[in-house]
């Protein structure tokens, strides 16, 4: 009986031996899901797209200073959250703003009240096809009393700047603002002027009129932190918009912010903490559109990674958080990459967006 018993158990062992050497993956596999299961039920393990598409137009402020300065805006124009909360995270942060979309949609009202709410210096410049560079960093003009050269500062010595359909002017003009968009400072002969601090352009670009424009330069382009696409009010905020416009008074804007309170809250941006995890997610989400893909031309740079990390700071504060999130990242994604990559012709003939393309990418990219 003892015999029968141990071959058996022989039998039973040499039987899993060989279960464990011809199926070790199906194992290893089993193991696994097995070991996930195990784990408590966190959402960051699956991947939650929402926050890609219910971007910035969503994003409340809380800071009670910046709360009160959206409040403001919003006397005097209704709608526009997504350029609004565009323009604000911007300016916190130290980035400037492209705006796509049709005219007429209140963009050069909303930058101007804008600065007026908080005392900053305004200056609107119209590219045209003869814009000279000159026109707008200035120039060296010889003065015959002194027998020198005075330096005449042009509109770009401004706080913030609105550069109205910027793409209707050559590569040229348009490279003039690399410069002063990048180090915040303009050279005029042989000398380096430095620009008010803070220092924001808000460049327009008409995207249906195509005689006698420029696309901006690959390099031009990355200079702007966001890309924000601009669309038509709907029917009630149209109606608003009629209402308010018989009885608006432009004239009594008066300062609700001031420029040491803005650099104090542009400060705390620095102590807003990013874990490695978010970094490595934020590194993941960029360093995806530089892989061979069948849509994609190129991919976006370590700026765009920069970029990314400090709008998803600024989003933090907005917040009232002292930590960013995936949410954080994920809310300004989209405006950050979708001018930095470039499609191909075959994206083109399938009528795709760089939005599109970015999204389905994104889900790939799981949130740990």
């Amino acid at each position: 009986m003892r015999t029968l018993i141990i071959l058996l158990t022989l039998v039973i062992l040499i039987v899993v031996v060989v279960l464990l050497v011809f199926f070790k993956e199906d194992s290893k596999n089993m193991f696994n899901i097995f070991k996930k299961q195990q784990k408590s039920p966190d959402l960051r393990h699956r991947i939650d797209t929402k926050y890609f598409e219910e971007w910035l137009e969503t994003l409340q402020f809380h800071h009670p200073d910046l709360k009160h300065l959206k409040e403001s805006l919003h006397h005097h124009i209704i709608g526009m959250d997504t350029l609004i909360n565009a323009i604000m995270i911007n300016i916190l942060c130290g980035g400037h703003v492209l705006v796509e979309w049709l005219p007429g949609l209140a963009k050069t009202k909303t930058i101007h009240i804008f600065a007026e709410l908080l005392g900053l210096e305004f200056k609107r410049i119209q590219f045209t096809p003869d814009l000279l560079p000159a026109d707008i960093l200035g120039w060296e003009i010889y003065n015959s009393k002194s027998q020198e050269f005075d330096t005449k500062m042009w509109p770009i010595m401004a706080n913030i700047i609105l550069a109205d359909e910027i793409n209707r002017a050559t590569p040229k003009v348009q490279s003039a603002l690399l410069e002063a968009m990048q180090e915040h400072q303009v050279t005029i002969g042989w000398v380096t002027h430095k620009l008010p601090d803070p220092f924001f352009v808000l460049a327009t670009q008409n995207p249906i009129e195509q005689e006698w424009t420029y696309p901006l330069p690959e390099a031009q382009i990355d200079r702007f932190l966001f890309k924000v696409l601009v669309n038509y009010p709907n029917l009630a905020d149209e109606k608003k918009i009629l209402d308010t416009m018989e009885k608006e008074d432009l004239t009594k804007i008066k300062s609700v912010l001031s420029h040491s309170q803005l650099n104090d809250i542009k400060k705390n941006i620095d102590d807003i903490v990013i874990s490695d995890e978010i970094k490595h997610y934020i590194t993941k989400l960029t360093s995806i559109t530089r892989k061979e893909h069948e849509y994609i031309l190129y991919g976006t740079s370590p700026r765009g990674s920069i970029g990314l990390m400090l709008a998803s700071k600024a989003v933090a504060l907005a917040n009232g958080k002292e930590y960013v999130t995936h949410e954080d990242v994920q809310r300004v994604a989209l405006p950050v990459l979708r001018h930095r990559i470039i499609l191909n012709y075959q994206a083109k003939l399938a009528g795709l967006t760089e939005d599109q393309v970015l999204l389905d990418l994104f889900e790939t990219v799981p949130l740990i």
